[in-house]
């Protein structure tokens, strides 16, 4: 059975984290899509992941292209990733929230890439502002099939019924509703273009949030401008390996907001 596309979503409440007072850069980075057909995408992760000099790094979702359990971490190309992301986070704290492409990112594998899980939302308190962190799938209210889908797959018993089935299995279905993701993408770029955040719900969350800034993934669309009352921060998508290369971290220092092309 589908379930219903839900209506405007009200403010659910978030999780808030204050940073401390030594943190004096954070770097922000969503959509990497990591997947063995990307070797230049994830090189260039491991890279700015090494040479870091943030004090503190935050994913906001999409760092997989696909996760459909975390018994996919001892896959060879996942378990790289899961070294990789070891080796940053004893460098720094790593916090990761999930996305459209890895919602099924759990506890197991938090645990063993030493990162800490990021609800979303999240407000982040830090240099006299306060931010509200989301991956930006659930305010994308024009995208209804989407919508329609984020609310079948969020649902526990659909959850646990999809991990129930063998690894091989759920692999096998993932990319079968990769594919249909890519066609739904070629369609909404054919026609009306990519759903962007509602910008009236948007809003209501930051004000929810008593937050002045919004940093979000998923839509795609890198920039900085008036939004929402504030300020919002859209995220690069990263892909290496394909066109024309594109790949940012968004970096916050007391001074403000700058961005990095990373190759």
């Amino acid at each position: 059975m589908t379930a219903d596309v839900p209506g405007k979503p009200a403010f659910p409440g978030a999780h808030t984290l204050t940073a401390p007072p030594s943190w004096r850069c954070i770097d922000f980075i969503s959509d990497i899509h990591l997947h063995e057909g990307l070797p230049h995408t994830a090189a260039a992760l491991q890279r700015h992941l090494s040479l870091s000099t943030a004090d503190a790094i935050f994913v906001l979702g999409d760092l997989f292209e696909a996760w459909v359990g975390d018994d996919m971490r001892t896959e060879p190309f996942e378990a790289d990733c899961l070294h990789m992301l070891r080796q940053a986070a004893q460098a720094r704290p790593l916090f990761i929230m999930v996305g459209n492409r890895d919602f099924l990112l759990g506890e197991a594998f938090m645990r063993d890439c030493g990162a800490t899980t990021l609800p979303d939302p999240t407000v982040l308190a830090a240099f006299g502002q306060r931010a509200l962190l989301v991956h930006g799938d659930e305010l994308c209210l024009a995208d209804t099939d989407y919508l329609r889908f984020r609310a079948q797959v969020r649902q526990t018993a659909w959850q646990q019924a999809f991990l129930a089935h063998p690894l091989a299995a759920r692999l096998a279905q993932a990319r079968q509703m990769r594919a249909a993701s890519q066609q739904h993408q070629q369609t909404q770029a054919a026609t009306a273009g990519y759903a962007d955040v509602d910008e009236d719900c948007a809003r209501d969350w930051m004000q929810a949030a008593q937050a002045e800034l919004l940093i979000h993934g998923h839509t795609h669309r890198p920039a900085s401008e008036a939004f929402g009352g504030g300020t919002r921060h859209v995220l690069s998508d990263w892909d290496l390996d394909h066109g024309q290369p594109r790949a940012q971290v968004l970096r916050w220092q007391a001074e403000g907001f700058s961005r990095t092309e990373v190759c």
